[in-house]
């Protein structure tokens, strides 16, 4: 059922960049920068950016942060979770990742949580089955 409403703006060349509520703007930039983020203030303050090859975030400081009204989750399509997950999981990065795991929908699926309690999952496609070899 195609539930649009008349013409369609095109995404061709567009890009998504999920806004994650932080408690503390330094302290969230310094945990993306050790995730491999490349990060920077907004200099009008309050605000900032993350950054690693074509994933954007932004994070915008909540005078009143509470992590489970504020958390944001985003969802991230990488070539190798469990790589993805075993840099996540240096030790001294902070957070919480959890290591991936083969779904029905057939996606190496894991997931990191920061400090402030916003969730990425990450995942990448299994492998396609290799045919039987012939008898």
């Amino acid at each position: 059922m195609d539930q649009t409403a008349g013409p369609r703006a095109s995404f061709h060349h567009a890009s998504f960049a999920p806004i994650f509520a932080v408690s503390d703007l330094g302290r969230a930039l310094d945990h993306y920068a050790q995730l491999g983020f490349t990060v920077r203030r907004y200099e009008g303050g309050g605000y900032g950016f993350a950054d690693r090859d074509a994933v954007s975030l932004h994070l915008t400081e909540e005078q009143d942060y509470d992590p489970h009204v504020h958390a944001g989750a985003a969802y991230l399509y990488v070539e190798d979770a469990d790589a993805l997950a075993a840099e996540w999981s240096r030790s001294g990065i902070g957070g919480r990742t959890v290591g991936p795991t083969d779904t029905p929908y057939r996606l190496r699926e894991g997931a990191h949580v920061d400090l402030d309690n916003n969730l990425i999952r990450f995942g990448s496609p299994l492998p396609s089955e290799a045919p039987d070899a012939p008898v």
